[in-house]
């Protein structure tokens, strides 16, 4: 468990390694979460440049220069775990770098909200104010989420305020902090998948997510941090 008071700098990606395909790591006994939830078809979510959630992998060729944003999810002993991380595909444009680095902060900047006693509004407001304070766009029609022995449980984390319902976090709540953000304007459209929803002006979108568990003290990571993500990519 990673107590959190601020972003961290995000790790380079790993080195590409020699010498032919990497083994998978070894399982662990969870199970995928999106997998079959609510009829969806694949494991893990891969978004891409405009798209801004729900991507069903495929064939599409990834190039230097694209956005990707990769949604996994795991059933462990019970429980649910969520998370996502946008990584850059080599050179990409400094409103693109930008747009990934301000999301990965607005989360942090998220978290820093959940406190015990704090409210709800804490998290998603301080997640607004820095979106819009770097001229980009909160995603409305998705939200973040409470989740535990469900994958998608109360409170709503919406990424934006004022808010239908402000409950006071308390000790033990588990929320994932997820924002997702537009270059451009925040509407999204639905592809005829029933799936990738993308940004309607056609624009690259960013995504992040941690699940964190509020305590007495500091908000509490309970998901892999980039760099425990990348030492086990090269581990493999």
């Amino acid at each position: 468990m990673l107590r959190v008071f601020s972003a961290p700098p995000p790790p380079p990606p790993p080195a590409a390694g020699g010498g032919g395909a990497r083994s998978p790591p070894p399982p662990h006994g969870a199970t995928p979460a999106f997998k079959g939830y609510q009829g969806y078809p694949a494991a893990t979510c891969i978004s891409i440049n405009e798209q801004v959630v729900h991507g069903i992998p495929g064939d599409r060729v990834l190039r230097a220069g694209d956005l990707v944003s990769i949604d996994i999810g795991a059933r462990f002993r019970g429980y649910f775990g969520d998370q996502a991380i946008s990584y850059a595909i080599g050179e990409v444009t400094p409103e693109i770098r930008k747009l990934i680095t301000v999301t990965r902060e607005s989360m942090f900047k998220g978290i820093e909200g959940a406190q015990g006693g704090r409210r709800l509004e804490d998290v998603c407001g301080s997640i607004q104010q820095w979106v819009e304070s770097h001229g980009f766009s909160v995603v409305r029609q998705f939200v973040g989420h409470g989740i535990g022995r469900s994958l998608h449980e109360d409170p709503a984390v919406p990424n934006y305020v004022p808010l239908e319902r402000n409950p006071r976090l308390r000790r033990g709540i588990v929320i994932a902090i997820e924002p997702m953000v537009n270059l451009g304007r925040p509407e999204v459209i639905l592809a005829d998948d029933g799936w990738t929803a993308s940004a309607r002006d056609g624009l690259p979108s960013a995504h992040f997510e941690h699940v964190v568990a509020v305590t007495d003290d500091e908000p509490a990571l309970l998901t892999m941090t980039e760099e425990e993500i990348f030492e086990g990519v090269c581990a493999c």
